[in-house]
């Protein structure tokens, strides 16, 4: 797995926006391509590089060579994935909304390669000293989980006063992973909220740009 980050400005003025993606590209191995996405804090999973303007999905696969997966984040959670085999990779944009509707789970069904066998890496996004959600997040997430993953889920929310918590989001992804059968999974300890050298914050900044994540079989 390969994995690069990238900075993307929304709302920037156009010249600027493709001078960011000739730099992402000249990065990238001749020929390969970038695959983007219209991103809703969804659900859908589509196959990367079909052409046309973005779809509207919030994660994507590819077994094509040269064809890069990727999703932009400001706080949420960016995870790439790919196979063991290295036949198939995929990137999937984890929000909390995604997260709990199951983005992580349709994103790994999509690959559709036996999950013991897939990898995923966990980008930067809001760490759990600083992504305070409202009782609702928890909510959800607990009338979600299955029996064995309750103790867990409860866990990664802190109280810190009345109808708001802390939340991992980080460890409610790998808990999601795990549900779908993938075990493997690296990195989600790059918090974006308090590393504003390196990152992008939406809730730091309000008005910011975004990190590209992207994946790629080379």
């Amino acid at each position: 797995m390969r994995v690069s980050i990238w900075v993307i400005m929304l709302g920037d003025n156009g010249s600027a926006v493709a001078a960011n993606r000739q730099l992402l590209a000249a990065a990238l191995p001749q020929g390969a391509s970038v695959s983007w996405l219209s991103q809703v804090h969804g659900t859908t999973v589509v196959e990367a590089g079909q052409g046309g303007p973005p779809p509207l999905a919030d994660a994507q696969w590819s077994r094509t060579r040269g064809v890069a997966c990727a999703v932009l984040t400001a706080d949420c959670l960016p995870v790439l994935l790919c196979s063991a085999a290295g036949d198939v990779v995929a990137a999937a944009h984890a929000g909390w909304r995604g997260l709990l509707a199951g983005v992580l789970e349709a994103t790994v069904m999509a690959m559709d390669t036996p999950p013991a066998s897939v990898l995923a890496w966990l980008g930067p996004a809001i760490g759990p000293a600083a992504f305070e959600v409202g009782e609702e997040v928890r909510d959800g997430f607990l009338a979600a989980a299955t029996p064995v993953e309750v103790a867990a889920t409860t866990a990664c929310f802190v109280p810190v006063h009345p109808g708001h918590y802390l939340a991992d989001l980080p460890a409610l992804a790998r808990a999601r992973l795990q549900r779908a059968g993938v075990t493997n999974v690296f990195g989600g300890n790059w918090c974006t909220h308090s590393d504003s050298e390196r990152f992008f914050s939406y809730r730091r900044d309000g008005q910011t740009g975004r990190m590209a994540s992207i994946i790629l079989l080379r």
